[in-house]
């Protein structure tokens, strides 16, 4: 009975859902994906020390050898001052979480306190220093705050679009009617969505290419004792983030063109 009830109901709805509703379910998928992946790293809540755009690690491997090292013999001065350390660095866009002894997380926008708490043989080539330094000069989270900001306005402005209404005719009989939404609001919806779906592009591009980049020279730095690597969780979440912003961009002008074309056909 309860089944049968929800699908009447379901029945029901779906014919006053509008395209403007489903464009404003991804604006809202996206900006709640950009909003997770600037929280990674920012506290201890369950999956968020494991959005991070780079880790840093110390690891016992054979170390790589290449011709181009002009003392190959560091490797092993660098081996005796790790030891025996396996503390983990994660970096997001505002924090770091440390795992000092393979427990738990310490996350905090802080690196000096998170320092605080970790001993000399727990980070002998202070990792959470590098990992800091990244953090401050090279990562730039304001470009995807400022996208979310105007996916936002976006999404309110979708909001304002007109729904079914009923109304009744010449006739008396009643009917179900939708007009068409103010062109200037949707003109000014596309204009902020594709500017954020810039935005985000920028930033994910960044993010990827300085995390990477980050990545490899730490690791060649280590050769041997240290292991870096990539934040899988944040790359997906920053690029599809990406693709939601450009699917209500394209929606967004096939809808402004579609209207226009019914426009000139109706003048003819």
């Amino acid at each position: 009975m309860a089944n049968m009830r929800f699908a009447v109901g379901l029945q029901r709805l779906i014919p006053f859902l509008g395209y403007h509703h489903i464009l404003m379910f991804l604006i809202a998928a996206g900006i709640i994906l950009l909003s997770l992946l600037l929280a990674g790293c920012s506290s201890t809540s369950p999956g968020i020390p494991n959005i991070f755009l780079i880790s840093l690690y110390y690891e016992n491997y054979p170390p790589v050898f290449d011709p181009a090292q002009v003392d190959p013999g560091v490797t092993t001065a660098i081996a005796n001052i790790v030891g025996q350390a396996q503390l983990e660095v994660r970096v997001g866009y505002f924090g770091i979480c440390v795992n000092a002894d393979g427990g738990s997380f310490l996350c905090s926008n802080n690196a000096s306190s998170l320092a605080s708490q970790v001993s000399v043989d727990q980070d002998p080539l202070n990792l959470i220093w590098v990992a800091s330094t990244f953090k401050d000069s090279i990562v730039f989270p304001y470009l995807i705050i400022v996208a979310i900001v105007l996916a936002f306005v976006c999404f309110i402005l979708l909001a304002t679009f007109p729904g079914w209404h009923e109304e009744t005719d010449e006739r008396g009989s009643e009917r179900d009617v939708k007009p068409f939404p103010s062109r200037p609001v949707s003109q000014v919806a596309l204009a902020l969505i594709f500017v954020a779906s810039v935005f985000v592009l920028v930033s994910v591009l960044w993010q990827h290419t300085a995390s990477v980049a980050a990545s490899t020279i730490a690791q060649d730095l280590g050769n041997g004792s240290v292991r870096s690597g990539v934040g899988t969780t944040a790359m997906i979440l920053g690029w599809f983030g990406f693709a939601l912003f450009i699917i209500v961009t394209i929606g967004l002008l096939v809808m402004i063109l579609s209207i226009s074309l019914l426009d000139r056909l109706t003048d003819d």
